[in-house]
C-alpha cells in the first residue's frame, strides 16, 4: 500500500531511531546561516552616513590627515574591506578562473572575517581581527597570483586602496560616534569591531 500526498511522522520517516531529518538539520543550517550574515552585515556602516557630502573636507595638517584616516578607517573597516574586495571582482570578470578563485577566497572571507561572531583560536592562540584581515588579504592575492593575472590584481588593488586612503583622509570625523573598546582595540593592533576576549 502507498501513502501517496501524506506527511510521515518523524519517527516513521527515520526508522523509529532519532527524531531529526536531514530537512529540518538543512533548515536548521540555512536559518543559523541567515542570522549569521544578517548580524555579519549589521557590522556595515551605513552608506549614506559614509558618503556624506557634508561630511568631506581637506584636513588642515599631515597629522589631522593621519588621525582621520586612523578614526575612518577603525569605524567604516567593513564598508573599505567591501570597496576593496569589489573593485577586485570587477577587474577579474575578464578571468573565468580567476573568478572562481576570487568566488572560492570570499567564502573563506565570510566565514572567517565578516561573519565570525567570536574570536578565532588556532591550535589553543586567539587570532585578533588585524592578523585574520591580513592573512586572508595575502591567502587571496598569493591564490589570485597562481593564475596568472598578476597587474590586473595588483592594480585593482591599488585602485582599492587609494580609495580607502582618500576617502579616509578627507571624510570628517567630528560626526563619527566611536565605541572607546573599538578605537582602543583598532590602534592597539586588534582590529577592533569585536572583542577579543
Amino acid at each position: 500500500m502507498t501513502n501517496y500526498g501524506t506527511i510521515p511522522t518523524s519517527s516513521a520517516a527515520t526508522g523509529g531511531g532519532s527524531s531529526s531529518s536531514p530537512f529540518s538539520n538543512l533548515a536548521y543550517i540555512s536559518r543559523a546561516a541567515k542570522d549569521r550574515i544578517r548580524d555579519g552585515l549589521g557590522t556595515l556602516r551605513p552608506w549614506k552616513s559614509m558618503l556624506d557630502f557634508r561630511s568631506l573636507g581637506l584636513p588642515g595638517t599631515l597629522a589631522d590627515a593621519i588621525g582621520r584616516l586612523k578614526t575612518n578607517s577603525a569605524y567604516f573597516r567593513m564598508n573599505y574591506a567591501v570597496i576593496v574586495l569589489g573593485i577586485l571582482f570587477l577587474s577579474l570578470l575578464w578571468h573565468p578562473i580567476s573568478l572562481i578563485v576570487f568566488i572560492a577566497a570570499m567564502a573563506g572571507w565570510l566565514f572567517l572575517y565578516f561573519l565570525r561572531d567570536e574570536p578565532l583560536v588556532v591550535f589553543g592562540r586567539l587570532i585578533g581581527d588585524q592578523a585574520v584581515l591580513i592573512g586572508l588579504s595575502v591567502l587571496t592575492v598569493a591564490l589570485l597570483l597562481l593564475t596568472d593575472v598578476l597587474w590586473n590584481t595588483v592594480g585593482s588593488l591599488l585602485v582599492g586602496a587609494a580609495l580607502v586612503v582618500a576617502h579616509g583622509v578627507v571624510r570628517k570625523t567630528e560626526d563619527l560616534f566611536l565605541d572607546e573598546e573599538e578605537t582602543a582595540g583598532f590602534l592597539a593592533g586588534g582590529g577592533g569591531g569585536r572583542s577579543s576576549s
